[in-house]
């Protein structure tokens, strides 16, 4: 997951607050600009004030993704598994989890460029993929490609390649063992854990 963290500035960086009547390709292209100028400015977040970080995520970020999807999908069968009491803890924590690592990439951002690919697909269509290069001096583009689906409160992304890596399935190897080992209450008390000792190394 740690060579996934860097890359993922982008995962956070491009979701500000959307204008639902936007294609998903154009979305992602205005906003990307638009925050990216916004953390190159803000005296705080670069003098690394990590709490405004969070706040510009939450604010931002969150209300264009769907927790509970990408909790479902990385969960795979186990989350059929869940009671409705466990899957709302389960998607709190992964979604708190996710908060504090882009905060952690995001504090790394270090003015990349983007190349943002033509959308490839009918006008119709409620699923698509929008593919984004991150363009960085010395070294390889990667990749970005963002899983969106149409939704009566707008496109709503519910996966990340990165690299042809997916988030999803990234987490659910991890999550599947745990789930094996400690059971599906473990795994909520593990991405606790997990979630207060980011915000503890956040505070110092």
């Amino acid at each position: 997951m740690k060579r996934l963290i860097a890359p993922f500035i982008l995962f956070c960086v491009f979701l500000a607050p959307a204008f639902a009547q936007e294609s998903p390709d154009a979305l992602v292209k205005t906003v990307t600009l638009e925050v990216v100028d916004l953390i190159a400015k803000d005296k705080e977040i670069k003098s690394g004030n990590r709490a405004k970080l969070v706040e510009v995520i939450e604010q931002k970020v969150l209300p264009h993704f769907n927790f509970t999807a990408m909790t479902a999908l990385a969960m795979g069968q186990n989350w059929g598994k869940a009671t409705p009491e466990q899957k709302k803890l389960l998607t709190e924590q992964f979604k708190t989890l996710l908060v504090r690592t882009y905060a952690s990439a995001l504090a790394a951002y270090s003015e990349q460029k983007f190349d943002f690919r033509p959308l490839r697909a009918k006008p119709t269509d409620t699923d698509v993929t929008v593919n984004v290069r991150v363009l960085q001096p010395g070294a390889q583009a990667v990749t970005i490609d963002y899983s969106m689906e149409k939704t009566a409160n707008g496109w709503k992304v519910y996966d990340v390649m990165v690299g042809g890596v997916s988030l999803v399935a990234n987490y659910r190897t991890e999550f599947a063992n745990t789930v094996r080992n400690s059971g599906i209450d473990g795994l909520i008390k593990d991405l606790s854990a997990k979630n207060k000792s980011l915000e503890k190394g956040a505070k110092k």
